[in-house]
């Protein structure tokens, strides 16, 4: 089988991301390379809890896919998974973009660790994660919309 470059792997799993039904909700804008995704989500009032600023449910998906995106940029055969993910909330934020950049901080053959910062389109750091990730079984694969 021929072996694809890791820029075309890194667009197939951008194409994987934003082919989630989820983000037709998000609309996320990402960029993966090397043990490394930048990941943006505009903010709108619809990702407000009661008090008017982004809940804390959407910090944790930007940090969680940041970091996710991070590890499967160094797995080309199969999806990853989150196994444990920690979220540290600082600030509130109403209005601009959320900001996530993951990153791979050690690998071994079955485990990973990743971290992952959240900005503001400010620089203003809201809210800081880090995790565990694993190995999946399932295939990168058209049947998930790894494809050209």
């Amino acid at each position: 089988m021929h072996e694809l470059a890791p820029e075309e792997h890194y667009r197939r799993l951008a194409r994987v991301y934003l082919g989630s039904p989820t983000n037709e909700y998000y609309r996320p804008r990402i960029e993966i390379s090397e043990g490394a995704a930048h990941l943006e989500i505009d903010v709108r009032e619809d990702l407000y809890h009661a008090a008017t600023a982004v809940h804390g449910s959407h910090y944790f998906k930007c940090l969680d896919d940041s970091a996710f995106f991070a590890v499967n940029s160094l797995v080309r055969d199969v999806f990853v998974l989150t196994a444990t993910f920690t979220v540290h909330l600082m600030r509130p934020i109403s209005s601009g973009t959320l900001v996530a950049e993951g990153r791979v901080v050690n690998a071994s053959k079955r485990m990973f660790w990743a971290e992952s910062v959240l900005r503001s389109s400010e620089g203003r750091q809201l809210a800081r994660g880090n995790g565990t990730f694993m190995r999946s079984q399932i295939p990168l694969d058209e049947r998930i919309g790894y494809r050209e």
